[in-house]
């Protein structure tokens, strides 16, 4: 069977069905195969397990088997949105397994085998919740690409200085290698967003820039970057103020969105110890 002879959902016919697009399931579906197909191309060499996230009408899904996965799990919390995916379970059958679940609860790390490697389409109501969530568990995946809000994109990658610059950024950029790989148009979605979006890739450093601890680095992070306009002598002067940070060698007149990874991990050990 070739795919030439299936008739896949696009545009048109998802229109025309009597399929809804669920606002609160941040459902926006990319039909371009030229596009899908570069995702997977930057992608490149895939693993032998791969997981993808909200594939929707599987667009995505088909590049990706496509260009010769061996295995794919694809998680969809939308049981309308199951049916679309029948043609490419019929076309490479035991290679796409469909889980119809709420990937914000379950333990995505352990499906398939390692080398895992996540490429997705995320739905943007989930994108910084599933974040977290991988970025916690970064050691079981080999490799990362996911579709998000051009400005959430702009923060993974920020650095110290940058004004994207903050809580995902520090907690990415900790345990990952990030890069923005291209931006793609809001026109070139359905139903159109109000944002463009851009695909990034993660790809899991060996062991952490520093030492720290997970849970810890996403309060501290939380904590400061609430009161990101004020100096660290004023966020910090319930907790020594101008005599612990000059201990740690960060400077008080220091802002958040200036701190390094190395002084944010300072400040964890300190305050958490």
């Amino acid at each position: 069977m070739k795919s030439s002879k299936i008739k896949f959902p696009n545009k048109e016919t998802l229109s025309k069905s009597h399929f809804k697009i669920k606002k609160s399931f941040g459902q926006n579906y990319l039909f371009d195969l030229n596009l899908t197909n570069k995702i997977v191309k930057n992608s490149m060499p895939l693993c032998s397990t791969i997981i993808e996230i909200g594939p929707g009408p599987g667009s995505l899904t088909r590049a990706i088997l496509e260009n010769g996965a061996k295995k794919i799990y694809v998680i969809e919390k939308d049981r309308e949105s199951i049916k679309f995916l029948q043609p490419l379970q019929k076309l490479y059958p035991n290679k796409l397994e469909v889980i119809n679940d709420d990937a914000l609860t379950i333990p995505i790390y352990n499906l398939g085998n390692f080398p895992r490697q996540i490429i997705a389409n995320l739905p943007y109501n989930i994108s910084t919740k599933l974040l977290i969530i991988l970025l916690e568990k970064i050691n079981n995946y080999s490799k990362i690409t996911l579709m998000f809000q051009k400005e959430v994109a702009n923060r993974l990658v920020a650095r110290p200085g940058q004004k994207s610059y903050g809580r995902l950024s520090i907690l990415t950029n900790l345990l990952t290698r990030s890069r923005i790989l291209f931006d793609i148009s809001n026109s070139s979605f359905y139903p159109k967003p109000k944002v463009n979006s851009s695909v990034v890739e993660l790809t899991p450093r060996e062991k952490p820039l520093y030492k720290f601890n997970f849970k810890n680095i996403e309060n501290i992070t939380n904590f400061i970057f609430s009161k990101r306009r004020k100096m660290l002598r004023t966020i910090f002067k319930d907790y020594g103020g101008d005599k612990m940070l000059i201990q740690l060698k960060i400077s008080p007149t220091k802002r958040p969105e200036n701190l390094t990874l190395e002084e944010i991990c300072k400040l964890e050990q300190k305050l958490f110890s």
